[in-house]
């Protein structure tokens, strides 16, 4: 949202109250308030007939200041909150000179200028002193509209020369989000477009700080375009609150962010597996799907999850969580046969209820459903022909939904696909517990996966709860896996879709997925094959779309061999991605990062949003042409592909040419990839028969590499190290069947040491 026309002139329609000088502050707890009038104070008159700003800063935890700037704090506060986290036992200190309070919260220190005809806070890194940002002269504000009568808290940070920004959600456009304007509202809008599902009203900057506005409602964001110095945050209302959050490093940053907001449940283990769907609207029945599966099997295809779309129940009725019985006329004996074949089973649902499903009348006779303010249901033919929405704020109806689920999984359902979230209407609807309907729009969604996944862990336990889900929130990162939403079939939507995740991974995602070739239209077998690879190289993978089947022999025969390649490298790849999710579990820092949040000290690194690293270690470069192209940076260092065997020196940008086969996957400098022997599943015992490839590793290097169990236990961890041309690997706690893979070398341990010389 814009106020001004230009630097000077506010647009004619908005009267400005700008924050402008300090007028006094107090301590108390630990929070310092402060006073900001709207006009200088020269004199005791100049007290009348002015408003002003009350600025309080207050530290949740280490590292993190959260600012709340009220006008008027006499409105009720109307739910619903982010789920934040209150720790506690952090308790910061105020330092009092002449002409600056700083407010030193760990990492992070609020300078506050004091002197006479001033305003402002600098955020400094406490470390050094040296600025990451800050409000100042006709930055924090509370503006009216005159033609509306409406009133919005406004704020603006600097984001200095050589600043880029990053995250806000899943947003498609350009990575770096310098110049865009971004609203925070949940929207069904494909990949296409600059809506999203998952809007997160948080920012990550290559400067050492995050911002998330602790607003989960409208919030509009101006990045480096109405002042090209700031990015302007707003929300409608008398308040406004915001936490800095400091770093330095961008993994430090995420590290707070999510212990702030919450950090990603650790996903089975089977889930990291391929995932096959019936896709939307095609015609299927068993006999279809047990076609599919048997195709998979023949093409030695390892098939993990099998996902029945939208229509294993009858259109008109979603939900009414009924299967098709003229489709499916044996719904338990059928997840019971494709159980026996080593599946696990995924089913389509969405919060609607349609009237025609027998749910809507229990539902409007108990008051599940949301309502209109005078008391009727709230319906609409959007989607489903009459259809209510359940009300995720009445603990009464998330048990009701949940009851209707748990029928799902004593039938023999693993997990669910919570689709849809978005289409939410914050017009004349009134909340069971009272919640403000505009803020309820985007935060619908976290209430929406948190019922499902809450019922996932009652039922199944800890570690084996995952869903997949489109829409999200602040916070929903705590209920794993989300999908990139719909997509197209071509290259461009690819790339798309890549930026998007890589996004959302700045905002403490640690698990995402995408559909493989695109969900509208049908891919070319080229486009198929490339996707192919980009998915099982992310870290949940699905086959999914529209109109068309996505089994990849109705694209070409080749196509089978690629998914059976990558799926196979997946799966030897567990001990790795399994030791990566644990960490983004434990940490908050994601399995597919971007180029800056694992090399920030490289400034080439900065922009870059058509390749990321997989974890620590590996480098992957999607191809996005039909000429097997591919230009991709490569950090300092020795790198190798895992693929070709083909090592190349870093610190440039390579061009290269790929087949369906291969692709940039490289491992860097001091890599250790440990490697399983199981090519045909994603579960199992990582420990036994373990290989570790070796790549790379300095003089003088000692590398820890934990291997996890399938339940997220430690079970060992390998170091390494290497003093001059003798590496050695030692493994206390292993099997003692492991191998040491480096330099063409394969060396079994002996006892719980391997020795490599090089």
């Amino acid at each position: 949202m814009r106020f001004t026309n230009g630097y000077w002139k506010i647009k004619d329609n908005i009267i400005a109250e700008y924050a402008t000088e300090y007028y006094g502050h107090r301590m108390e707890g630990g929070r310092l308030t402060l006073y900001a009038p709207f006009r200088h104070v020269a004199g005791r008159g100049n007290t009348l007939d002015q408003g002003q700003l009350t600025v309080t800063l207050s530290a949740p935890m280490e590292g993190v200041v959260r600012v709340d700037v009220v006008n008027h704090r006499g409105k009720r506060h109307r739910g619903p909150d982010f789920a934040l986290a209150q720790p506690g036992g952090f308790v910061p200190a105020l330092r009092e000179e002449e002409d600056f309070l700083y407010y030193e919260a760990g990492a992070v220190t609020a300078r506050v200028d004091r002197r006479a005809n001033h305003w402002g806070i600098a955020f400094l890194d406490s470390a050094t002193g040296r600025p990451m940002t800050d409000t100042g002269f006709r930055n924090m504000a509370h503006m009216i509209d005159r033609e509306t009568g409406k009133a919005y808290m406004t704020e603006q940070l600097s984001v200095g020369i050589g600043g880029y920004v990053y995250g806000l959600g899943e947003r498609f456009g350009p990575f770096v989000k310098n110049g865009q304007t971004v609203e925070i509202w949940n929207e069904d809008g494909g990949t296409l477009s600059e809506q999203a599902y998952k809007n997160i009203p948080f920012y990550l900057t290559n400067k050492g700080y995050g911002v998330l506005v602790n607003n989960p409602g409208d919030v509009s964001f101006e990045i480096t375009n109405e002042n090209v110095e700031r990015v302007r945050f707003t929300a409608q209302g008398e308040e406004l609150s915001y936490f800095v959050i400091g770093g330095p490093s961008p993994d430090k940053i995420l590290e707070r962010y999510t212990a702030l907001s919450g950090r990603p449940a650790l996903p089975p283990a089977w889930s990291f597996g391929l995932w096959l769907s019936t896709s939307f609207t095609t015609d299927y029945g068993e006999e279809t799907t047990s076609s599919f599966i048997q195709g998979m099997a023949d093409r030695d295809i390892p098939l993990r999850v099998f996902h029945f779309d939208c229509f294993w129940m009858k259109g008109f009725q979603w939900c009414d969580f009924e299967w098709d019985k003229d489709a499916f006329p044996d719904p338990e004996g059928m997840l019971k046969r494709y159980h026996d074949r080593g599946l696990k089973i995924c089913v389509w649902i969405n919060p609607y209820i349609a009237q025609k499903s027998r749910l809507f009348d229990e539902g409007m006779e108990k008051g599940y459903l949301l309502k209109t303010r005078d008391g009727d249901v709230w319906q609409t033919d959007w989607w489903q022909a009459g259809m209510g929405l359940v009300d995720f704020t009445n603990p009464e109806a998330t048990r009701w939904y949940q009851g209707k689920l748990k029928a799902l999984l004593d039938m023999g359902v693993d997990c669910f696909k919570t689709d849809f979230g978005e289409r939410i209407p914050v017009r004349e609807v009134a909340y069971f517990d009272g919640s403000d309907p505009v803020k309820m729009h985007n935060f619908y969604a976290y209430l929406y996966n948190k019922a499902v996944f809450d019922l996932l862990v009652e039922e199944r336990g800890e570690g084996e709860a995952c869903l997949f889900a489109r829409s999200a929130a602040a916070g929903g990162q705590a209920f794993p896996v989300h999908w990139g939403g719909d997509c197209a079939a071509t290259y461009e939507s690819m790339a798309e879709s890549l930026r998007g995740g890589l996004s959302l991974a700045l905002c403490g995602f640690g698990f995402w997925s995408h559909d493989i070739s695109g969900f509208e239209a049908t891919a070319t077998p080229d486009l198929y094959k490339r996707w192919a690879q980009f998915g099982l190289l992310s870290t949940h993978s699905r086959l999914h779309g529209s109109q068309t089947y996505r089994v990849p022999w109705n694209f070409d025969e080749e196509a089978s061999l690629v998914v059976s390649r990558f799926t196979k490298l997946k799966c030897r790849l567990m001990p790795y991605l399994f030791a990566m999710a644990v960490k983004a579990h434990k940490t908050g820092l994601p399995m597919m990062r971007p180029m800056v949040l694992s090399f920030p000290e490289d400034r080439a690194c900065h922009p870059l949003d058509a390749q990321y690293m997989l974890g620590d270690h590996l480098l992957v470069a999607p191809i996005f042409n039909d000429r097997g192209e591919c230009e991709y940076y490569l950090p300092k260092g020795s790198w190798t592909n895992l693929l070709t065997g083909e090592t190349l020196e870093g610190g440039r940008f390579v061009t290269g040419v790929f087949d369906y086969f291969s692709l940039p996957l490289l491992a860097g400098p001091d890599a250790v990839i440990p490697m399983g022997n199981i090519d045909s599943r994603p579960d199992y015992d990582y420990g036994d028969g373990i290989t570790f490839a070796l790549y790379h590793i300095g003089d003088g290097a000692e590398i820890d590499t934990p291997v996890y169990s399938q339940a997220g236990e430690l079970l060992f961890t390998a170091h390494t190290s290497r003093q001059g041309n003798v590496i050695t690997v030692t493994a206390d706690g292993g099997k003692g069947n492991w191998t040491v893979q480096c330099e063409g070398q394969v060396v079994k341990a002996e006892g719980n040491r391997a020795l490599v010389e090089v």
